[in-house]
């Protein structure tokens, strides 16, 4: 007869965890296998002045390592493979992947390192004081205060620093996720086991993310973007000047779209990423899919500012960690392996073939807006990706402690 489904929920409102069976000494927490492995009989009882080793999730340790992996590979490769680097503009290649996972394996966390809450306010300081850091880091790094060995100048140009970048995403996107589990939890739930006490429980979560995704798409598709101009300055220091029509709704071009238009009126033009990813794009560059030399009849935007780590787009970045703190809930609250797995991969799938669907009917897959199919693209492959991986490791581990068992029948008794 199959075991019975367990939906094991911290109790209190404060998010404190209920007694496990480890208290006293009894047993170790087995979160790959789920549940609690028992010690040997004959070990001795832990001290109730001890601290508990804390636990971790190998396969997510393994996600991580092979995402920082799949990073260096994509960051040093792709310049000769323009296959694996990223896409120009409409479309996915591997290097696409590599943010998104990321964020999504920041939001699995976010369910481990907030399992347990008990002083809110607490917390909220601390996410908030780690967010400002890591967001001071990315400003440091990708904000021009480091150049290479033949462009060494004094200072920085404050008036030309870029404010956004991919650690300032990751910084509020943690941040709003953190929050997220601080504060808008339900209580313990009585209603029963199963997928719908999740949902329920964490519902204020899922409008979160309902919201963030409304406002994006309606932003996107429902903004005015005017005719607008800019200025660069060549390399034989002529001041060039360029005006960019559109007039348009819901464009989402390189040239006329809301996400870029949002960016250059909120931080300012000068203040974007100066070598876009559409300067690869065929309109701009006679090597494309590689830099080039501009066509004769360029487009006037090919040489505009423009930021993929934007303002609006970052509301999708958070809507993918918020995903991955669901799928990081489902480890935390289901015990059975096996469960685990299914309830892992049904919406990540889900996702994926919503944002395969999204893309045929004309809602294009973007990294630089961060599309909403992207979002579901990306996501779907992290959720899936990660139960490949959760389920390889608990194999490993099945098969390692059947080995040590055949190997040593005695240790029980002994």
């Amino acid at each position: 007869m199959a075991p019975a489904k367990s939906v094991d929920f911290p109790a209190g409102a404060d998010g404190g965890s209920a007694s496990g069976a480890n208290e006293g000494g009894e047993g170790h927490r087995d979160i790959e296998a789920g549940g609690w492995a028992s010690a040997p009989a004959s070990a001795p009882a832990l001290s109730t002045t001890s601290r508990p080793r804390g636990q971790r999730l190998a396969s997510l340790d393994v996600f991580r390592g092979i995402t920082v992996v799949l990073m260096i590979v994509v960051d040093d490769v792709g310049g000769l493979v323009p296959a694996i680097s990223h896409s120009p503009w409409d479309g996915v290649t591997l290097a696409d992947f590599v943010f998104p996972f990321f964020l999504f394996i920041v939001g699995v966390s976010l369910a481990f390192a907030y399992k347990r809450v008990p002083d809110r306010a607490l917390a909220t300081k601390k996410a908030v004081i780690r967010a400002s850091k890591l967001f001071l880091l990315g400003l440091v790094l990708q904000g021009g205060f480091f150049h290479s060995i033949h462009d060494l100048t004094y200072g920085v140009d404050i008036r030309k620093i870029r404010f956004m970048g991919v650690l300032q995403r990751i910084a509020i996107a943690y941040l709003t996720v953190a929050l997220c589990e601080i504060w808008p939890r339900g209580g313990a739930s009585n209603i029963g086991a199963g997928g719908y006490t999740l949902i329920k429980r964490y519902r204020h979560q899922l409008f979160v993310g309902l919201v963030l995704t409304v406002t994006y798409t309606a932003l996107l598709y429902g903004m005015y973007v005017p005719d607008w101009e800019y200025e660069i300055t060549s390399q034989d220091t002529t001041l060039n000047h360029f005006m960019v029509k559109c007039g348009v709704r819901g464009d989402t071009g390189p040239g006329c779209n809301a996400v870029g238009m949002i960016d250059r009126h909120v931080l300012g033009i000068q203040h974007l990423y100066t070598r876009p990813v559409y300067l690869k794009t065929a309109q701009c560059s006679i090597n494309s899919p590689r830099n080039g030399p501009l066509p004769s009849n360029a487009p006037t935007w090919c040489e505009a500012p423009f930021d993929p780590e934007g303002l609006l787009s970052s509301l999708m970045a958070i809507v993918t960690c918020l995903i991955g703190l669901q799928i990081g809930h489902i480890i935390v609250h289901f015990k059975e392996h096996g469960e685990r797995i299914v309830r892992c991969s049904i919406p990540s799938l889900s996702l994926l073939i919503l944002g395969f669907s999204l893309d045929l009917f004309g809602l294009r897959l973007n990294k630089s807006l961060y599309s909403l199919s992207y979002t579901c693209v990306t996501t779907g492959t992290a959720g899936l990706f990660f139960a490949g991986i959760y389920l390889l490791v608990g194999e490993i581990f099945f098969l390692s402690k059947e080995a040590h068992e055949l190997c040593h029948p005695f240790d029980e008794v002994l």
